[in-house]
């Protein structure tokens, strides 16, 4: 049995030492190192993962609040300076709560505890779906939350994308294709390459092109019998 899995902390050094326990259990392999929840989401919708050792105190999003906005989250190690979170990290269901700095052995205990119960877990290959009402985005050296409900459409720049809601406007270091991946399909529709549309912010369709409160957009010919189905 090997174990797809993701570190998520803001501290670089807490990073690099847990990847290198990691490194020395064969039954862990290390898809990604998220410095922030942001990151934490991504994965989740480019890999299949089974176990995240997660930081609790982190800015904007904490460890909590992460994988309280989860439908179905993966298995939970919970690494933290703190130990006033430890209740409140046992009540998600956590497979273990490592004080830091954590030791080896104590870590190598807790990846067995995963392995335990992972045996006896039913495996899906799914990616995680993510239930909440808003995305982060990366904006120079913070991290913006956008809701849902703001946003009236993502058009495709290149390897980035802006995201437009009202008059405002948001330039986000992903691809429209991964934009895809991480809405929620009955609020967003992807209805051109380069256009994802608010399904809420529709007011009339006129031929192949549809129209927002701000903007008219025009839908792709390979999208049209999807939008139909919409």
């Amino acid at each position: 049995m090997r174990l797809n899995c993701i570190i998520v902390d803001d501290e670089p050094i807490a990073r690099d030492i847990l990847q290198s326990y990691i490194e020395k259990i064969p039954e862990l392999n290390l898809v990604k190192s998220c410095k922030n929840a942001v990151e934490a989401y991504e994965a989740l919708y480019e890999f299949s993962v089974d176990l995240i050792f997660m930081d609790i105190q982190m800015p904007v999003i904490t460890g909590i609040e992460f994988l309280r906005s989860l439908r179905k989250s993966p298995l939970v190690i919970f690494t933290t300076a703190y130990s006033k979170f430890a209740v409140e990290g046992f009540e998600l269901d956590s497979v273990d709560y490592l004080l830091k700095p954590i030791i080896f052995e104590r870590f190598y205990q807790a990846v067995q505890k995963a392995l335990e119960r992972i045996a006896i877990r039913p495996q899906s290959t799914e990616k995680m779906p993510i239930t909440n009402d808003y995305i982060f985005i990366k904006q120079d050296a913070k991290l913006v939350k956008i809701n849902y409900c703001d946003i009236e459409y993502i058009q495709a720049e290149k390897d980035f994308c802006s995201i437009y809601g009202g008059k405002k406007r948001l330039l986000a270091s992903l691809n429209l294709k991964l934009f895809e991946q991480m809405l929620p399909p009955h609020k967003f529709l992807r209805i051109h390459r380069s256009y994802i549309i608010n399904l809420d912010k529709i007011k009339a369709l006129t031929g192949n092109r549809i129209e927002l409160t701000t903007m008219e957009i025009p839908v792709g010919a390979n999208y049209r019998e999807l939008l139909k189905k919409n």
